[in-house]
């Protein structure tokens, strides 16, 4: 049946292409008085209702009629209009270049803004911003987490958790393709290359919640990447001590190709170093992309992108000396590690596109895409410790040294741990803008195959001696023994329309609705979502906004398997209702400079939440139980220029999300042992109940020298929830110490001749030498906890902290 579906579409490509109405395409890029690009400019065809804009770089494609004299008109409110008087053939692409004058009135209150960033809950990013981003990990996500709203406690993962969710939990297109996380990784450091490689990327919008109906079935986030389609040859390349990076674009003569490819080579081998566990650290990571563009003619345009990734991480632990405690009482823990872990995460994508626009307002998509992942996770790792006190005492001669002795122990991990995943896809998506109405569509089917075989256990000895039970057998802990073989099928479907509903009033109004069906549990959910805005005619630039949407996650494969392998019963969609708040203030400062302050009030109603825990970056889920749950909070940020020419903001966020486990409680016994009375918890906090958050991404520059500029990146992270490791959800009410740490960038750049530049630097356009602190302050930042007990059975959290202070270089060129 597939197959018959895509020799239809083949075939209908193929008539269409031929039989395509003769037109020609004038495209080009627009730029103000100072050289930057101008987006949100009208061009036109005179005396038609043939118009388009230019997008977030300037950009814009216009299909005009060919073999006809035409005269395009280029505007925008407060500049000097411009006219272009032409004649093109058919399926001739035509280069128009402008450079737009303002006038000479008064026109300081004019900000270019997206319209769908004020009227919409997207957030766009500038691409150009995360080179300048100090960042251990390197990948792009680390730019979200300076976000109001987007949470993070690892600075060596990518993932994030947005609004009380959790990672599993956020949507991620590259050029309408979804993307999706590995599944066996365990920490931050064995993840390596995240998918998006920013060298690629045009453009970035990100929605915190409330997000349209455009958008997938997740219960909190969307980010939403644009690959560039080049215009010109270029490319950059990237060398430091964490790795280096290579990318090039360019076009044919006559620009119907276009073509993108970067590679990306990650050691975290230097950063690894600085880990309370001393050994022999060996990850490489290597990253191949590629997107690859063909205008057939000026109605059909067919694209390839495609991903190869290699994530492979081995370790031979050698000892850790861990020191915590109180300011009265010092605690240490010292082991000695034999064995090692060997982990390989090996993953592909690729995906075609066929785009059919006949004409500027309409737009038709068909996708067919591929995703498959191979991942090995193995490692026997044996431990002996020894956990001491130590003399606090400042008097004694003995401060520093071991008071006493609080036990002796060992532990043996062991996993064989094997998955293959595939996903293959076809969509169809359109957009329509009929003059002030804008409505899209689309459906999707997927199929899905999982192939995982699970072999894992403990034995951990916290009295350095391992007792047999009564059957004389040795009793292993966190026992994982499962064949897994899954294959299932989804469709899912929206439709979404937009229009102003008052243009006096400057009110617009987004509805939207989504429906999936998954065959694995004959569900169907169905999601309404609405957005409205309104901007008041004031003196001063508001737009108030309220969103309202129903978000229905049905489990994909990790939320489906328990902590013990097995597959849930029942599995149903997680549910959340979304109710959003926001004001968007746009002002100038400072002597004119653009700033903007974003408020946003939310909260999200929950049902059959899976509940789930948190190992540093491993989600292990109760699939068989059911949660009702909330999260509510309030989010701000302020942005602009601080300093002028370059854009720095301030996040701030304020969050609580619990949940309620049904049927859940505990029992206690009374003096004699029996069972006396039962004990409801009620709503306890999520695993990412974290309170308050607070971030900083400055930029500065020298006034005598601005080539060279500082670029600061400061978060703090209230007290996450833990508890012990005895699967017991309601005892997970302890808290880890707040998270904070500050990067800072140095940086030096040379223009070059081809930019008006006097550097002698041959092809280069700049090259930018950054000189980084990573964790300026040497904060130590705890991920998880290790639990032992000691010769009084006691049990104890030892924290297992992240990474130290570290400088590292980075040349970066662009050419």
């Amino acid at each position: 049946m597939r197959v018959k579906i895509l020799l239809f579409f083949f075939f209908s490509f193929i008539v269409n292409s031929v039989f395509a109405q003769q037109k020609a395409v004038v495209f080009g890029t627009v730029k103000d008085e100072e050289g930057k690009l101008f987006p949100l400019v009208t061009i036109s065809v005179k005396g038609t209702s043939i118009a388009t804009k230019t997008d977030e770089q300037g950009y814009y494609e216009l299909r005009v009629p060919a073999d006809t004299n035409i005269s395009i008109m280029y505007a925008y409110i407060g500049y000097q209009s411009e006219n272009l008087n032409i004649k093109l053939k058919g399926n001739e692409r035509f280069r128009a270049d402008k450079k737009f004058i303002q006038k000479s009135i008064n026109v300081s209150e004019v900000i270019v803004q997206s319209d769908e960033e004020r009227t919409s809950t997207i957030t766009k990013i500038d691409a150009k911003l995360l080179s300048s981003l100090p960042s251990a990990s390197g990948n792009f996500e680390a730019i979200l987490k300076t976000l109001p709203g987007v949470n993070s406690n690892n600075e060596m993962s990518s993932q994030y958790n947005v609004r009380g969710g959790n990672f599993d939990e956020n949507l991620v297109y590259v050029n309408d393709v979804e993307i999706y996380r590995p599944f066996l990784v365990r920490s931050g450091q064995q993840e390596g290359l995240s998918f998006i490689n920013a060298d690629l990327v045009s453009s970035v919008k990100f929605s915190a919640g409330g997000f349209e109906a455009r958008y997938g079935d997740k219960l909190s986030s969307v980010l939403d990447i644009r690959y560039k389609k080049p215009k010109d040859f270029g490319g950059s390349f990237s060398a430091g001590l964490l790795g280096t990076s290579f990318s090039f674009e360019g076009t044919n003569k006559n620009r119907r190709l276009s073509y993108l490819v970067g590679f990306r080579q990650k050691t975290t081998r230097y950063l690894l170093g600085t880990l309370d566990v001393d050994g022999d650290y060996q990850p490489s990571f290597y990253d191949f992309q590629t997107f690859i563009s063909y205008d057939i003619n000026t109605d059909w345009e067919i694209s390839f992108l495609g991903n190869i990734n290699t994530n492979n991480y081995t370790v031979i632990p050698q000892s850790r000396e861990t020191t915590f405690g109180t300011f009265n009482e010092v605690l240490r823990l010292t082991v000695f590690f034999q064995g090692q872990e060997i982990d390989k995460y090996q993953s592909g994508m690729g995906a075609i596109t066929a785009t059919y626009h006949p004409n500027n307002n309409l737009n038709l998509k068909f996708i067919s895409s591929r995703f498959q992942t191979d991942e090995r996770e193995t490692f026997d790792i044996e431990g002996q410790y020894i956990f001491d006190e130590i003399e606090s005492n400042f008097g004694k001669s003995t401060f520093g040294q071991v008071k006493a002795n609080r036990g002796v122990g060992g532990f043996l991990n062991h996993a064989r741990n094997f998955l293959f995943a595939s996903v293959q896809s076809y969509e169809h998506k359109g957009s329509l803008q009929k003059e002030e109405n804008l409505w899209n569509w689309g459906v999707k089917y997927q199929h899905e195959v999982i192939d995982d075989r699970l072999s894992e256990w403990k034995l951990i000895d916290s009295a350095d001696y391992a007792a047999p039970d009564l059957d004389n057998t040795i009793v292993l802990q966190d026992v994982v023994k499962a064949k897994i073989d899954l294959s299932s099928n989804r469709v899912h479907g929206f439709i979404q329309h937009t229009r102003p509903i008052s243009a006096k009033h400057d009110l617009k109004l987004s509805m939207g609705i989504r429906a999936t069906y998954w065959d694995y549990t004959d569900e169907l959910n169905v999601s309404p979502r609405a957005t409205l805005s309104y901007k008041p005619d004031w003196k001063k630039d508001w737009v108030f906004r309220a969103s309202w949407g129903h978000y229905n996650q049905p489990p994909f494969y990790r939320e489906l398997r328990n902590f013990d392998g097995t597959l849930a019963k029942d599995p149903k969609a997680q549910r959340s209702i979304h109710y959003v708040f926001a004001a968007d203030h746009q002002f100038k400062f400072f002597g004119g400079r653009k700033f903007r302050f974003i408020s946003e009030l939310y909260y999200k109603e929950m049902k059959n939440i899976i509940p789930y825990e948190i190992d540093n970056v491993r989600i292990r889920y109760y699939a068989n139980e059911k949660a009702d749950a909330y999260a509510m909070g309030a989010d701000f940020k302020v942005n602009g220029e601080f300093v002028k020419d370059l854009e720095s903001w301030f996040s701030l966020s304020f969050l609580k999300t619990e949940e309620n486990l049904l049927n859940d409680f505990y029992t206690i016994k009374n003096d004699a042992g029996v069972d006396s009375a039962k004990v409801f918890p009620g709503y306890i906090p999520r695993p990412t109940d974290q309170r308050f958050n607070f971030s900083i991404f400055f930029q500065d520059k020298l006034a005598k020298d601005p080539s060279v500029k500082v670029h600061l990146n400061i978060v703090f992270g209230a007290r996450l929830p833990f508890g012990p490791p005895d699967f017991e959800r309601y005892k997970d009410t302890l808290r880890m110490p707040p998270y904070w740490r500050a990067d800072i960038g140095f940086s030096k750049e040379w223009v070059g001749k081809k930019m008006g530049g006097a550097a002698k630097i041959g092809p280069f356009k700049n090259i930018m030498l950054y000189a980084e602190v990573f964790n300026l302050f040497k904060r130590s930042n705890t991920i998880s906890y290790l639990w032992i007990r000691d010769v009084r059975d006691q049990q104890y959290a030892i924290p297992n902290f992240l990474t130290s202070r570290q400088l590292n270089l980075r040349l970066v060129g662009r050419f």
